[in-house]
């Protein structure tokens, strides 16, 4: 037999045992998102040894779906189970990672994105042999996932945390300045600034019209007269935004999948005054493959590029860069873009993202 094609039984019997724990591990996290959308782990967390009937009483669930997820729970040794009484429980080590109020920060928030992109998975497979991509609108539930996942990283680091990573902004924002955050989604972050902030003037661009009225009416509810949500499409935003017309702008996970991100980043360069600063949040990841062999999250980030970030940018007619687009990618374009300084930092609490401060 040729050396090249000779078989190691030994590697071949570790990538068959990997598969099947693959397989497993994939279908595990399919049930922690429907523990998490039904409440069963936020059910669990308040009971001590339970039957089946009795959680599924508890959390207003049937009680033939809550047994059978049990038993998913059993033997993933995700939940503990006494067979001589038939009763289940969550153990607290468990419970701070998968509940809502868990001090761990909630893991089973993104654990619903492998459902959200099963839903596409066919649409991936036609654009594999025709090209092109899926459209923004197909992704059901995607506001839903990333608000939750914001409410967790993004909102209680965001004043204490990441507007210090710039200099003297917090007391920018305390006597008054213009702020745009573009692709803002359902507006959280703006909302919480606007509230902190009621000196400062807020304004959000997003391409989601579902987003942007979910973001209008919180800011009713809450009285914010400071801010202003929009639907727009930011692939123009460089012919299109006055220039010098903000002293902040911010940006969320939102430049990668943008169709022309070189565009929205100069129209980002374009607003900002003279004095004015730019935080972009993306995906921490390096541009090379290889560069990416020792980061815990690769696998995970480079689906999410392949069945989202990458394919709504491509449906687009667009660069298509992809969640990976990588630091020094990110360094490059910023600087071809116009700002004349730019400083990365990482935050302890945050493991998939870099914040890089920009000026004009």
């Amino acid at each position: 037999m040729n050396q090249m094609f000779r078989l190691d039984t030994d590697r071949a019997a570790a990538f068959e045992g990997r598969m099947i724990g693959m397989i497993n591990e994939g279908a595990l996290a399919l049930m922690v998102s429907i523990g998490h959308r039904t409440g069963l782990f936020d059910t669990m967390a308040g009971m001590n040894w339970a039957n089946s009937a009795e959680i599924a009483e508890k959390a207003g669930l049937q009680a033939r779906y809550v047994r059978e997820w049990l038993g998913a729970m059993t033997v993933g040794r995700i939940v503990d189970h006494d067979p001589a009484t038939a009763a289940y429980r969550l153990p607290v080590e468990h419970a701070r990672v998968l509940t809502r109020d868990g001090e761990g920060g909630n893991l089973a928030v993104p654990a619903q994105i492998l459902g959200l992109l099963g839903d596409v998975e066919t649409d991936i497979v036609e654009c594999f042999y025709q090209g092109g991509g899926v459209p923004y609108e197909r992704f059901t539930r995607f506001h839903d996932v990333m608000m939750e996942d914001s409410n967790q990283t993004v909102l209680p680091a965001l004043i204490d945390h990441i507007l210090p990573l710039a200099d003297g902004l917090v007391a920018r924002l305390e006597h008054g300045i213009s702020v745009l955050d573009v692709g803002c989604g359902r507006g959280r972050a703006l909302n919480m600034l606007a509230e902190a902030f009621p000196n400062s003037t807020f304004t959000g661009y997003d391409l989601s019209r579902d987003a942007i009225e979910f973001a209008r009416r919180e800011a009713k509810a809450r009285g914010h007269a400071n801010a202003a949500f929009h639907v727009r499409d930011c692939t123009d935003l460089d012919a299109t935004v006055d220039p010098e017309s903000f002293d902040f702008v911010v940006t969320f996970d939102a430049i990668h999948d943008q169709a022309d991100p070189m565009a929205v980043l100069r129209g980002i360069r374009k607003a900002l005054r003279p004095d004015g600063v730019y935080i972009c949040q993306d995906i921490k990841g390096s541009h090379h493959h290889h560069g990416n062999m020792d980061n815990m999250l690769a696998p995970f980030l480079y689906t999410i590029s392949t069945m989202h970030c990458m394919t709504v940018s491509l449906a687009q007619g667009g660069e298509g860069l992809g969640t990976m687009w990588g630091c020094e990618t990110a360094l490059a374009y910023m600087a071809d873009a116009g700002f004349s300084s730019v400083t990365k930092h990482e935050l302890d609490h945050d493991i998939m993202n870099v914040f890089y401060v920009c000026r004009p």
